[in-house]
């Protein structure tokens, strides 16, 4: 896609972690990867756990530093700004949906204090109306989850949360990290389909993150193939399924039966 689409772009970023009290040891968690993402465009970011995915949504999120290479947000390295209102601008717009749910709340406060801190970084006052419209987008009904303790609601439902509040930021970008992972399959549809809705509505841009293969397939718009630190292969899902390159690819495919016989022909 055109350079000049480019909401994100991700160059040469290498993270390694020196661990070890008396005899370090350096491991590469993120060797020298390079890749961008355009304005209302799903990128799936696949593979197995260790892979660096986590460590690379936690570097553009500014959670993490990189040991080198540069995060470029709408041409700006994000790791340049200071200062606490420089940032909740950048958080205003770079949003995370995390793999545990339950981890984003506190569980001595009420949910809806979650939904309230979204309208603390956008610097407005709380709109009773919106988080009841955001909510009913998410199909959640105000009555049966405000009020309520995180430990209350299913995992589904916190999920829906997280997905409400990114309704009420519309954030221009967002970085799912395993968002369905621990959910039953009717959730896991319903919440994939609002990433698609926040896409085509909105025209946010998702970095989709995940280790399964056909899900990936089925939301993006083109698929990073990572390997032990390293995007080995990348394209469009069709291309990327009908014709891999890398044997990490075709051991992925192997492992999900419906894509393994549209390789295959079959």
């Amino acid at each position: 896609m055109p350079a000049k689409n480019n909401i994100l772009k991700v160059e040469n970023l290498t993270k390694v972690y020196e661990v070890g009290l008396f005899k370090k040891k350096y491991i590469t968690a993120v060797d020298n990867i390079s890749f961008s993402i355009s304005r209302g465009e799903i990128v799936s970011l696949v593979g197995e756990s260790g892979s660096g995915k986590t460590t690379v949504a936690k570097i553009i999120l500014r959670l993490l530093p990189p040991s080198s290479g540069r995060v470029l947000y709408k041409g700006e390295d994000i790791w340049e700004k200071k200062g606490i209102e420089s940032l909740k601008a950048y958080w205003r717009e770079v949003h995370a949906v995390f793999q545990d749910p339950f981890a984003s709340f506190n569980p001595v406060y009420k949910i809806d204090r979650i939904l309230e801190q979204a309208f603390n970084l956008m610097g407005t006052p709380v709109d009773e109306n919106a988080v009841n419209e955001a909510l009913k987008e998410v199909a959640l009904l105000p009555n049966e989850v405000l009020g309520k303790y995180p430990h209350e609601l299913s995992g589904g439902q916190r999920q829906r949360l997280m997905i409400a509040r990114c309704f009420l930021l519309k954030p221009q970008l967002i970085l799912a990290d395993e968002p369905v992972s621990m959910v039953d399959a009717s959730t896991r549809a319903s919440i994939v389909n609002l990433f698609l809705r926040l896409r085509d509505e909105y025209k946010t841009s998702i970095i989709f993150i995940t280790h399964d293969l056909g899900l990936a397939y089925f939301v993006s718009d083109r698929i990073l193939i990572m390997y032990k630190g390293e995007i080995v292969e990348e394209g469009p899902p069709d291309e990327l399924i009908s014709s891999p390159r890398d044997d990490y690819t075709k051991k992925l495919l192997e492992s999900v039966p419906l894509l393994y016989g549209k390789w295959k022909g079959f």
